[in-house]
């Protein structure tokens, strides 16, 4: 199957990204002065345009108001080449965002989402963009989704045998994922993330497993990443050491680079981790929650 033939559907949060970076350590109670920044985001259109740049053909499934936020948006995505044609368009609906308050050294200090309008993509309205889901080669879906539209993702996976991979989003919205995962071919998620599993990490993956997911992908930072896979022993990637302008983006460019990598191999995840971890520290150096020069000579890199 080519890959004209064979797209990236992405499935989850469409929204603003707001950046506000403090030029000192934050006063509680107190006006703060920054600078501001605004980017479109949402993990899995941050994952779609950095898939859409290296190349690769990709469809989002999504919802945006009648604003200008949402016709930015649109604009946008189609200008990277992201398909839209199964974004739904909300008349009198406020687009979701997302603002994030960044430490003078780039670090997060508070994040702030705004995202309503992903709670209607439940499965009524996913019917619509069944036949696009059937024809792909691999669904990314974030943890923005609502709990019901789970088994609909996992049930069609278990049906089709296309690889679904999952990209949490926070850990409150851990709980959003269903106790059966039976269908999940890999879970890529934070320490944090992994820690509203169990307690001790080791427990938490085999309690995933238990639960069917097929593969456990954990970002530990600038400490890499780990891969976890039922009866084998755990395999360990070491990150790249650069200077960080800001780290909002760079775990959605780590699962974009997995999912571009295990859509020429679904279980090569050598290649995934180092694709991802590559993608990520060229996120790590610049503002945007996505590098405006990624192209796709940088899958041939």
């Amino acid at each position: 199957m080519t890959l004209s033939a064979a797209p990236i559907v992405c499935i989850g949060g469409l929204n603003v990204d707001r950046k506000l970076r403090l030029l000192a350590q934050a006063l509680a109670g107190s006006s703060n002065p920054c600078e501001a920044h605004e980017t479109p985001g949402g993990v899995v259109r941050n994952v779609a345009e950095n898939l859409a740049r290296l190349g690769l053909p990709v469809a989002l499934i999504a919802a945006v108001g009648d604003d200008a936020g949402g016709r930015m948006l649109m604009e946008q995505a189609t200008r990277v080449g992201i398909a839209t044609d199964a974004v739904l368009r909300l008349r009198r609906h406020v687009t979701d965002s997302y603002t994030a308050v960044l430490s003078p050294d780039g670090d997060l200090h508070l994040g702030l989402a705004a995202m309503p309008l992903v709670e209607r993509l439940n499965p009524w309205a996913l019917e619509s963009s069944k036949d696009l889901r059937a024809r792909a080669a691999l669904i990314v879906a974030d943890g923005n989704l609502p709990h019901d539209a789970w088994p609909l993702l996992l049930g069609e996976a278990r049906a089709s045998g296309i690889p679904l991979v999952g990209v949490a989003v926070s850990e409150a919205k851990m709980e959003r994922l269903p106790e059966d995962l039976q269908g999940l071919h890999l879970l890529i998620l934070n320490a944090g993330e992994l820690s509203t599993v169990a307690d001790e990490p080791d427990e938490a993956l085999a309690r995933l497993h238990r639960r069917g997911v097929g593969c456990v992908l954990v970002s530990h930072g600038e400490d890499g990443l780990l891969l976890s896979q039922p009866g084998r022993e755990p395999r360990h990637w070491a990150a790249p050491e650069v200077d960080v302008v800001d780290v909002t983006g760079a775990g959605d460019a780590l699962s974009a680079g997995v999912c571009a990598a295990l859509l020429n191999d679904a279980n090569d995840f050598d290649a995934a981790a180092r694709l991802g971890l590559d993608l990520a520290a060229l996120t790590l150096q610049t503002e945007d929650s996505v590098h405006p020069e990624l192209t796709p000579d940088f899958l041939n890199r």
